[in-house]
């Protein structure tokens, strides 16, 4: 998974309202100046769960001085559910207001979450913006990977959801040629009312990369150097690579920090598309090219118009044993 369950035992905190599955950062198709940003939670909605978080702050950061520190927040959250309707409010942060949650200046208010197969669409201040259930566009042999990565091409996520949110942005906002872009997410966590549980930038990269799975989801990216280059630069080891490599490839990875270039083509690692196939790419890198495929493609049910994730899969899918089965790492 990319960072569906990456957490101990499943789900940040066991509630997939929590967990990031995937962010995404390219190139609007039909405009370069703008950009596309993707935040999906919630893996294999809704048989987890059936509604956002009413009580956590989701949040897209962007770096855009390369300080590892963000100086633009994006920040989302939710009313409660009621009678199967949840609203859903945007701010957005710049500067010092970017180290308070709790600010930030409304962008959008109260716009309905799409929990069906609707695409209702809202535009305001050059910000155009969906949020609801979405075709997971995320694809991979998992099964294949927990057996020892004897893959076989069966895509696990062909037929599931997640919640998304897609947020299109005019790149003038960002007042930089090159940005760096992560999410997490702030939930009740043992008395404290906004704790981060869970982070993400580059794909892949707790799931396979990372040991200490919550330290990691609890930290910042500035600290990402210092706390888990060593662990990561002993994987890449494990798998043939000198030691000076593959420490050099630790510190390139890290902070996690998804990189985009706005006058550059998008494709992984400089952002990340919908379709890029960012298994392939990191297997080569953690096996040192022993394996450089899982045999799977990307999802053909992906627009070429926002909100660009295809429409909702029906019915339920289950998630207790995909939880456990998670936990059983690939050597």
């Amino acid at each position: 998974m990319s960072d569906h369950l990456d957490a101990p035992g499943g789900s940040p905190g066991m509630d997939p309202r929590l967990d990031i599955c995937d962010v995404y950062v390219f190139k609007q198709p039909d405009d370069p100046d703008r950009t596309v940003l993707v935040l999906n939670v919630n893996p294999f909605a809704p048989s987890g769960a059936d509604e956002f978080h009413p009580e956590a702050i989701y949040e897209v950061l962007i770096d855009t001085n390369s300080d590892a520190r963000a100086e633009i927040a994006y920040r989302f959250t939710f009313s409660q559910m009621e009678n199967r309707r949840q609203l859903a409010n945007v701010h957005m942060a710049r500067g010092d207001a970017v180290r308070d949650v709790r600010q930030g200046d409304a962008l959008f208010k109260n716009v309905l979450v799409n929990f069906g197969a609707g695409a209702n669409e809202t535009e305001v201040g050059g910000h155009r913006l969906f949020i609801g259930m979405r075709s997971d566009p995320f694809f991979f042999d998992l099964a294949g990977y927990l057996n020892a990565m004897q893959f076989t091409g069966n895509d696990h996520f062909l037929d599931k959801n997640v919640f998304s949110v897609i947020l299109e942005v005019p790149n003038e906002v960002f007042e930089a040629s090159k940005i760096g872009v992560w999410a997490r997410v702030l939930a009740p966590h043992e008395g404290d009312p906004l704790f981060q549980v869970d982070r993400m930038g580059h794909p892949f990269m707790n799931v396979a990369f990372i040991k200490d799975k919550d330290l990691f989801n609890h930290s910042e990216p500035a600290q990402d150097r210092e706390l888990f280059a060593d662990q990561i630069a002993e994987l890449l080891a494990s798998h043939g690579r000198d030691m000076d490599s593959a420490r050099q490839e630790a510190l390139r990875l890290l902070p996690d920090i998804l990189e985009y270039k706005l006058s550059s083509p998008t494709r992984y690692p400089n952002g990340r598309t919908l379709s890029d196939d960012i298994i392939d790419h990191q297997l080569a890198l953690i096996t040192n090219g022993k394996i450089t495929s899982d045999e799977v493609g990307p999802h053909d049910d992906l627009l070429d118009e926002f909100p660009y994730l295809g429409p909702p899969h029906p019915g339920q899918q289950t998630i207790e044993a995909l939880a456990e089965a998670s936990q059983r790492r690939s050597p």
